[in-house]
């Protein structure tokens, strides 16, 4: 196990040791991400070829069953394999996926609560939704890395880890939709522009693959996002709690 340098970052300093991360342990978080995916993507796609949600309302409603369960399961995966490399201990996705099955759970009760608070926040005037995002943000790494944390303490503890920090969350936050969105937008168009057409079947055809292509690119830029903030989350404990010193004492006892 290497030692970990932990120290306050910058909001570019975080997003490089996040690329960093994410093309040193690319292999595992492809492998959880296309795991967790893969079959709601295969499922998303045969729905939309074979008519739409309304011409299959059970396979629909399995689809999204499925696709809330295996995305809370990768969330975890993911944070695991990111936290433990940024400590110095590489994780493989089998002991990532073994790992964060028992958060299912809380997980997906962490993303309704979220859900419902930042809609209600968006109900507002849409600033207070805003204000929501980047104060919650941080409840998925604090629900699996804290032990013991229940899904509404680990909204209570990113409100507070945030606090005074939002607008490098807001930054952060940015960046990623920015980083996600411009690489989807742009090979769907470049889909829609190689495959035109006017008449039904090949529109069809047309929308399913930009579907197809927005699928993989969004599955290999998931793992970024909670990289950023698995790292961000790291950051704020070293800046208020000094994380830092607490693992240089840890690595410094005796054996």
């Amino acid at each position: 196990m290497t030692t970990p340098t932990l120290r306050p970052l910058s909001v570019g300093e975080i997003l490089d040791v996040s690329f960093t991360l994410y093309r040193r342990h690319f292999g595992p978080l492809a492998l959880v991400a296309v795991i967790c995916s893969g079959l709601p993507v295969v499922l998303s796609l045969f729905i939309e070829a074979s008519g739409g949600l309304l011409q299959h309302p059970l396979l629909s409603l399995a689809y999204y069953g499925i696709f809330v369960v295996l995305s809370a399961i990768a969330t975890a995966a993911t944070v695991f394999i990111v936290s433990e490399s940024y400590l110095g201990r590489p994780l493989r996705a089998a002991e990532a996926l073994s790992r964060a099955t028992p958060f299912l759970g809380r997980l997906i009760l962490c993303s309704i609560l979220l859900a419902l608070l930042v809609g209600l926040g968006f109900m507002f005037f849409i600033v207070p939704g805003i204000i929501l995002i980047c104060g919650l943000v941080l409840a998925f790494p604090a629900l699996v890395l804290e032990p013991g944390t229940t899904a509404s303490g680990s909204l209570s503890r990113s409100w507070a880890l945030t606090r005074g920090s939002r607008w490098r969350m807001f930054g952060l936050l940015v960046t990623l939709m920015i980083l996600f969105y411009v690489p989807i937008v742009a090979l769907t168009g470049l889909a829609a522009v190689l495959l035109p057409g006017t008449e039904s079947g090949a529109a069809a055809t047309s929308g399913i693959v930009a579907l197809a292509l927005a699928a993989v690119v969004q599955t290999f830029l998931y793992p970024l996002f909670y990289c950023v903030l698995t790292v961000a989350y790291y950051d704020l404990r070293v800046r208020k709690e000094g994380f830092d010193l607490e693992v240089l004492a840890q690595t410094l006892q005796p054996a």
